[in-house]
């Protein structure tokens, strides 16, 4: 017998969230590639021509942006660092509960913390901040780029409300947690403690 469904609503929302999410994160994953580049260049330059001037924002700004646009695809996989006390010998439904509950002060902090990053912003754009270095580049690139990473995130923390909640109810969002299908991902060790199919 399946399993009764979410709202259609909550279902669409949850599967458009994680798509948008989880392509995302892919494409972000290749800018270690460019980070790589950019330290080569500047260890190169250091050491054989004119030391640039731009590298090292320039690694800096892919560094945040690599963590903040990957951020909703890290929640996708359950790769968050999680302190487990008691989590762990509870039954997969007291976890999701809990979870529902507890996912509510991370979505509280990321809408500070989204607040803050479009005020910096809408500052940045007014006044043409830059950096306080020799290059001095434009800070509102990064900023929106920031401002991005952080939406992401507020709207896969909603998702993954939206999933807990279902899991606690017993009921689906219609789609499989990407963490519990993570042997598809390739290089992803999957967690032990994410929460199985089976709903008890």
């Amino acid at each position: 017998m399946s399993e009764p469904m979410m709202p259609r609503a909550v279902c669409a929302y949850v599967r458009w969230v994680e798509a948008v999410g989880w392509f995302v994160g892919r494409v972000t994953m290749f800018m270690i590639f460019a980070m790589i580049a950019v330290l080569v260049w500047s260890s190169v330059s250091k050491s054989f021509l004119i030391p640039s001037l731009w590298t090292l924002e320039i690694a800096q700004f892919l560094m945040v942006s690599y963590f903040l646009l990957g951020g909703a695809y890290a929640m996708q996989l359950g790769d968050h660092v999680r302190m487990d006390l008691a989590y762990g010998a509870w039954s997969p439904r007291t976890k999701a509960a809990v979870d529902a509950v507890t996912i509510l002060f991370l979505i509280f902090y990321i809408v500070i913390l989204l607040y803050g990053g479009i005020s910096s912003t809408i500052y940045a754009i007014a006044y043409g901040e830059r950096a306080y270095s020799a290059w001095r580049p434009y800070m509102w690139p990064i900023k929106v780029i920031m401002c991005a990473g952080i939406a992401l995130m507020l709207l896969q923390s909603i998702a993954t409300f939206f999933r807990d909640l279902a899991d606690a109810l017993g009921r689906s969002v219609g789609t499989p947690r990407l963490e519990e299908t993570a042997a598809d991902v390739p290089g992803h060790q999957p967690s032990a403690d994410h929460r199985p199919e089976a709903r008890s």
